[in-house]
């Protein structure tokens, strides 16, 4: 008795099958409120259907974060994905526009060069409420032909923008005057917005850190490798270039003041002058270089010396000097004089009075 089975209908026997056509699709993950406004677009009412298909390549190709910017896409991009030919894309192009929900700029020109650019499109704002981009402003703000979908699902972004404008890197501006010295040490400008980051960063400012070690970084083998280490230093760049700027503007506003108070002497030059009890004489030689002091009751005159010219100019500024016009020297030819004061003999001018009679009489 055999127990082996039965031969079965095509058991061992090799087959060929026709290898079947391989199939690709795009990797892209779209966030949510662009597949929505895709699909309210292609279920939108009262355009024509080629117009739907167009106006779904926009909502998938647009900004969401901002609607009303340009649409940076190729026209061949665009016919692609609404499936058209190039002849009906513009046709659905027109449509949008007398429908009310895109905009064609006008092609924008660039004078310097005498060439023209881009015309990018842009959704109306009736266009991207429709989409759900943005929120109704009102109940009655959707005109009157089209029908808006109901369905209110949470939007949640399920993957990164697709806007070029997050992958295009950013231009440089303009960097700040002080930093531009540091531009023939090697320093590009995108190393340098990079390091005033790194600075602000570390609690620092680029600038002051520039400004406190300049002398040095100049003359530096490898300056940028220097001043990424002082960017690393627990060292106050702010309080020493403080200190600095401090420091100047004192030495400034003495240069200053010994500006002015030369100029007022050189004004005063000739002149006399008397102080507000009248008991001092001041006098201003013809050149300006002596000042000549006669005090009252003292016989002889004083010459100022030393840096008379800012206390003089700050009397006179203060009013605490007054110019004796020329008709009152010649009318009062002599000095200010103190007022007689009686003299009192005390003990020990008595006492030495007494010694001079004794030494007078031993003569």
């Amino acid at each position: 008795m055999s127990i082996a089975q039965h031969f079965v209908a095509g058991e061992g026997e090799s087959h060929s099958y026709a290898i079947q056509p391989s199939l690709s699709t795009d990797a892209i993950n779209l966030p949510w409120v662009i597949l929505r406004a895709v699909h309210q677009a292609s279920r939108l009412e009262g355009i024509p259907r080629r117009a739907r298909a167009v106006l779904a390549a926009l909502a998938r190709t647009v900004n969401a974060a901002r609607p009303y910017g340009e649409i940076f896409a190729r026209r061949e991009l665009l016919t692609e994905r609404a499936m058209q030919s190039e002849r009906t894309f513009y046709r659905s192009l027109a449509d949008l526009e007398t429908a009310g929900l895109i905009e064609r700029p006008a092609q924008r020109r660039y004078v310097q060069a005498g060439l023209f650019g881009r015309s990018y499109l842009h959704l109306t704002e009736h266009a991207a409420i429709l989409l759900g981009l943005v929120e109704r402003p009102a109940p009655d703000a959707v005109a009157e032909g089209f029908t808006t979908p109901t369905a209110s699902m949470a939007d949640g972004a399920i993957c990164k923008d697709l806007s070029p404008i997050a992958f295009q890197k950013r231009q440089p501006g303009q960097v700040p005057a002080d930093l531009q010295r540091l531009g023939p040490l090697g320093f590009r400008d995108y190393l340098i917005f990079k390091l005033m980051r790194e600075a602000r960063e570390q609690g620092k400012r680029l600038s002051e850190i520039v400004e406190a070690t300049w002398e040095h970084l100049r003359q530096a083998t490898r300056p940028i490798c220097y001043l990424r280490a002082l960017l690393r230093s627990a060292t106050d760049f702010g309080y020493a270039v403080r200190s600095r700027a401090a420091i100047e503007a004192a030495e400034q506003t003495a240069i200053d003041e010994r500006r002015k108070a030369l100029s007022l002497v050189a004004a005063s030059a000739g002149h006399s002058f008397v102080n507000a009890a009248g008991d001092r004489e001041l006098i201003v030689s013809p050149d300006g270089t002596t000042l000549t002091v006669h005090q009252a009751g003292e016989g002889a005159a004083r010459h100022a010396t030393g840096n008379w010219q800012l206390g003089f100019a700050k009397a006179l500024s203060r009013g605490q000097l007054q110019l004796v016009p020329l008709q009152a020297k010649r009318s009062s030819p002599t000095r200010p004089q103190a007022a007689a004061a009686p003299r009192l003999i005390n003990s020990t001018v008595a006492e030495h009075l007494a010694t001079l009679r004794g030494l007078v009489r031993r003569a």
